[in-house]
């Protein structure tokens, strides 16, 4: 019985899945709608809905037509392989049998309660581990920081909204060492609730390396 959550971002790893059955009464939808309020990474443009046609016609009958266009990095979505490595998968590439998998959620919420910019460590991975059993390798492990309490609100989630601002962003992620004990467990993706798997004031954005 572990915990769900919503989260913003999975970064999906080179793991090799076979599709897996799955139950519907375990089926939680971990998405956050596309709109106006929704929270990108800052120096991206976001998302724009256009109305070509919204009206009624001369002919008198009503007409709806228009289009969409959004930023890769925002809202609930997924980095592919290459987003931070050459001449890895791209997201079309990327197998659907490797987007069903079975999950681990972390919560590190308390700590990152405490502090605004924790980074989850191997103890935080390996405390869990002893409570439920070792990562079993092709799962999708998600991170649960709590900062979902915090959609739709730019300031509250990133730390700035400042359009552009990367360099005052502040909330929980992973840290190195955890992201390079979940890479020995061979696991097939990992997610967090939070705008990156690094944590706000990442430079190096060292677990997406």
């Amino acid at each position: 019985n572990l915990p769900v959550l919503p989260f913003a971002a999975v970064l999906m790893a080179g793991a090799s899945l076979c599709a897996q059955a799955i139950d519907p009464s375990k089926i939680v939808d971990l998405t956050y709608p596309f709109n106006k309020d929704t929270i990108y990474w800052p120096n991206a443009k976001g998302f724009v809905h256009r109305k070509d046609s919204w009206k009624r016609t001369p002919l008198g009958y009503w007409y709806a037509a228009g289009g969409f266009s959004t930023d890769e990095h925002g809202g609930t979505h997924m980095d592919s392989p290459i987003h931070f490595g050459e001449g890895k998968l791209t997201l079309e590439a990327v197998p659907a049998s490797k987007l069903v998998a079975p999950v681990y959620v972390i919560d590190i919420s308390a700590a990152a309660a405490r502090e605004r910019d924790y980074s989850a460590t191997a103890a935080d991975v390996k405390a869990f581990e002893e409570k439920y059993g070792k990562i079993r390798a092709g799962a999708v492990v998600l991170f649960r920081t709590g900062w979902g309490k915090f959609w739709p609100d730019r300031k509250q989630y990133l730390g700035s909204d400042v359009k552009g601002d990367i360099s005052n962003l502040h909330f929980p992620g992973l840290s190195k060492d955890a992201a390079e004990l979940l890479v020995t467990r061979k696991i097939a993706g990992l997610g967090i609730d939070t705008a990156s798997m690094d944590y706000g004031p990442s430079k190096d954005f060292i677990v997406h390396q």
